[in-house]
């Protein structure tokens, strides 16, 4: 099946931590990837009061169901460094599965398309720029992305 996963960092060497969740992507057993956005510098989201982001969109095939796929990426997180600490806080990493092809998950652990990817210009930058097509919700990413203030987005 046909995933997308938005990547993001904002503690220490953004773009090499970006890097190397990729890598550990491609190592993880049932995920294989297609396409991978360049990364783009972004302002703080939610919380504000914290430095700027580096994030970007992959592409995967993968045999993992979506909760699998999650805890995949959370494992991938974790081998990383990653501390949860506060909602939306600093991360060292951060890898969220956005889309999942033909999947609509709503449960405790996941919800599939990501809840706020429509409403995210740091998420759907990047994301257009390797399936400006996708349709979420109803919608292509591209039309979608046109709504959005892009204020502050620049590709790295």
């Amino acid at each position: 099946m046909r995933a997308y996963l938005g990547i993001g960092s904002n503690i220490g060497d953004m773009a090499a931590m970006l890097d190397r969740a990729v890598e550990a992507l491609t190592a993880t057993p049932g995920i294989r990837i297609l396409d991978r956005s360049a990364d783009y510098r972004t302002p703080p989201w939610g919380k504000t009061d914290q430095p700027w982001f580096l994030n970007g969109a992959v592409a995967v095939d993968t045999d993992l169901d979506p909760h699998g796929l999650l805890d995949a990426c959370l494992n991938v997180e974790h081998d990383l460094g990653r501390v949860r600490e506060e909602r939306w806080g600093p991360r060292i990493i951060d890898i969220d599965v956005l889309a999942y092809e033909g999947a609509a998950v709503d449960d405790a652990r996941l919800v599939l398309p990501h809840r706020y990817v429509r409403e995210r210009a740091f998420v759907l930058v990047p994301l257009a720029e390797i399936a400006p097509d996708l349709i979420i919700g109803g919608e292509r990413v591209a039309d979608a992305l046109e709504q959005l203030d892009r204020t502050g987005i620049e590709r790295a």
